[in-house]
């Protein structure tokens, strides 16, 4: 067998090792076979550069930094699913889903809620073309040289499916890999990932593909979008997705009933913990495609599934005691420190107390056994002390008199019942700022994280969130830095650079203006549409912007006649940062008008709608007043649809709303 005979045979070969490994779960050989095959074929793929493919598997290791990602629409909305959080909600899920097919029983299949981040995989002639992440579920990023390396994800499908094929699934990191990951993040001084879900979903987005190859990711598909159909039925679907190479969850069941499918959901919501992976519920759909097609959709999601969220896991431990935490606006808040424990998918040490009044009023002692929870995202928090199994001698905490960082004198805030220290040089607010700017919801400067940033302070390599910025004209400088390798350096480097040309509402929410969070700087960004333009703002034309009261247009206006932040905003801009600008709204009859959304939406999700508004060049508020124009009002409207009612503003429902869109806005 020549050279190029051998490759094209190991592509083969290697591919189908693959699929026993990921799919099947079947393996022939070792791990070290695999590799050692898998070394063969790059140098004979090296020494015959014409055998190589898009679809052969040393695609694997990564290709080069991307630029930046591209989006990409997709052919079919990736939609959300209605959440139930009792078995109630669910009968009456199945209730409403007879009803609708004139049935007694229905057949559904429940598959595991897979806790990471959703990935479309479109294939034309049965070669994967795009991969990209459901985003806001019309457009995601085009992720397709990461996809190649995750093991899971087909290169090539095993039968010709002509024509286009759109494959979704979920993207997952083995909680394994996740606690190795984090171990090499923290000994690099790396931040290190919150859960599985945050690093499979930040793995994905590496613009450097090698990077998401390193981190050993899983894929595991559960669904179709556009494209022919596969089987009648879901389960039929899986079936066939497995034998075109697709790995796809054993933990799935056909129920005939929905009695079935509860007992399901409670054996899965006890064995959770022994699964390799995060999942935070079950998803259960329709088996029949026709069926499905009958029950039909929502603007939102399918009538036809529904996600069973579990309940807000809680755990005991111990609380070994209370850190003062200073942060970027000075505010000392207590935060548990707690005797490690594995809750709501992650391992958990600490927990926000709120304030200081809050931990009088759960009167925590040192030593307690205390009651952990955490649902979801949420951020874990202490309940309260198990009473029963506190000691004799435990003596309640006090709040502190100085500042833990520079021993500053504290004080009241303005409501009364936190604390503050107001030394502007204090070193925990310098790094309490730079952590916020370049945190996800800001600038998402990848790889930034606290530890790095406490180094950066402590070597002078950073002041304050400008000189972020600055750190490309330093690199030599970083280079000589201890556990700071070339690959990081030049990751970081590259997120910085991406940073300059962010949206400007996360820009400003990023310069942690006091009183003034993501929602507020969208609600900026959207009115003036520049930087310059807030800059010149008055305290008159703060006010008219919604949501923004009094006190926030007073901090704002404040904030941008301090000289000193004067001079960080000239530092940004001669450093090249660049604020994206909002684009101009589209002329319609909505400019001049100010939109409430309350209650449930079903048709469509808040988020959605007020960017539809701001977009036909109207405002979106947050609370009902006399300038409000209309107030949009879902199932379960309360305060807001009273007060729209006393001050006689014109209440739409969702329909009504959708009518006054013109068409293909939203």
């Amino acid at each position: 067998m020549n050279g190029v005979d051998r490759a094209r045979f190991l592509q083969k070969e290697l591919e189908r090792h693959n699929y026993l490994y990921h799919v099947l779960e079947r393996p022939e050989i070792s791990d070290s076979e695999y590799d050692q095959l898998f070394r063969e074929l790059v140098e004979l793929e090296q020494s015959f550069p014409e055998v190589r493919s898009p679809t052969s598997p040393t695609l694997r290791v990564g290709a080069p930094p991307a630029d930046r990602f591209a989006q990409h629409r997709h052919a079919a909305p990736m939609l959300s699913l209605d959440n139930a959080f009792t078995e109630d909600e669910l009968r009456q899920f199945d209730d409403r889903n007879r009803r609708l097919l004139g049935v007694e029983a229905i057949t559904y299949h429940v598959e595991l809620k897979l806790d990471g981040l959703s990935l479309s995989l479109t294939y034309r002639d049965g070669n994967l073309a795009i991969a990209t992440t459901r985003g806001d579920g019309t457009t995601g990023e085009v992720v397709t040289d990461n996809a190649r390396t995750v093991r899971g994800v087909p290169l090539q499908l095993r039968d010709v499916v002509p024509g286009y094929l759109e494959v979704r699934g979920e993207v997952l990191m083995l909680n394994e890999s996740f606690a190795s990951l984090n171990r090499e993040r923290a000994a690099a001084g790396a931040q290190v990932y919150v859960n599985p879900r945050n690093a499979a979903a930040g793995s994905m987005r590496q613009l450097d593909s090698r990077i998401t190859a390193s981190r050993k990711l899983n894929f595991f598909a559960y669904s179709l979008g556009a494209g022919p159909t596969l089987s009648d039925t879901q389960s039929g679907t899986l079936a066939r997705l497995m034998e075109l190479g697709f790995a796809v969850r054993p933990e799935s069941h056909t129920a005939n009933s929905i009695e079935e499918v509860l007992a399901f959901i409670r054996t899965w919501d006890s064995q959770r913990a022994s699964l390799p992976f995060g999942i935070d519920g079950v998803v259960i759909k329709v088996n029949s495609l026709i069926q499905q097609s009958e029950v039909g959709f929502t603007s939102r999601g399918p009538r036809w599934a529904i996600a069973y969220k579990f309940a807000a896991e809680q755990a005991f431990t111990r609380l070994l005691g209370v850190i003062n935490q200073v942060g970027r606006t000075g505010v000392v808040t207590p935060v548990a420190d707690l005797e490690p424990v594995f809750v709501g998918g992650v391992t958990v040490s600490r927990a926000t107390l709120h304030n200081y009044e809050d931990l009088k009023r759960k009167d925590l002692r040192t030593g307690d056994t205390v009651i952990v929870q955490r649902a979801g995202d949420v951020i874990p928090e202490v309940i309260g002390p198990v009473l029963d199994k506190r000691e004799a001698d435990a003596v309640p905490f006090l709040p502190p008199t100085q500042c833990p960082e520079c021993q500053g004198p504290l004080s009241l805030t303005e409501t009364g019942i936190g604390l503050v220290c107001r030394n502007r040089e204090c070193p925990a607010q310098a790094a309490a700022k730079l952590r916020h700017f370049a945190s996800r919801g800001a600038m998402d400067i990848e790889g930034l994280g606290a530890k790095l940033i406490d180094r950066f302070l402590e070597d002078g390599f950073l002041t304050d969130s400008a000189s972020i910025f600055a750190l490309g004209e330093r690199r030599e400088e970083l280079a000589n830095l201890d556990r700071l390798g070339e690959t990081s350096i030049d990751n970081l480097l590259e997120a910085i650079e991406v940073a300059k040309a962010r949206p400007l509402d996360r820009f400003i929410f990023g310069l942690g203006i006091p009183q003034v969070g993501a929602r507020a700087a969208k609600d900026l960004a959207s009115t003036f549409r520049s930087l310059e333009a807030l800059k010149s703002a008055t305290y008159d034309q703060l006010i008219l912007v919604p949501d923004i009261g009094p006190r926030t247009a007073s901090e704002i206006e404040e904030w941008f006649e301090e000289p000193e932040n004067q001079a960080l905003l000239e530092r940004f801009s001669a450093l090249g940062v660049r604020p994206v600008e909002p684009e101009g709204p589209i002329g319609s009859d909505f400019e001049g008008q100010t939109f409430v959304f309350t209650g449930k939406l079903e048709a469509f999700t808040r988020e959605a709608a007020e960017d539809a508004v701001l977009r036909l060049g109207g405002k979106a508020a947050g609370s009902v007043s006399k300038t409000t124009s209309y107030v949009v009002a879902g199932p379960g409207a309360g305060s807001k649809l009273t007060k729209a009612e006393q001050l006689g503003v014109p209440v739409l429902t969702e329909e009504d709303f959708l009518k006054m869109l013109p068409e293909g806005v939203l």
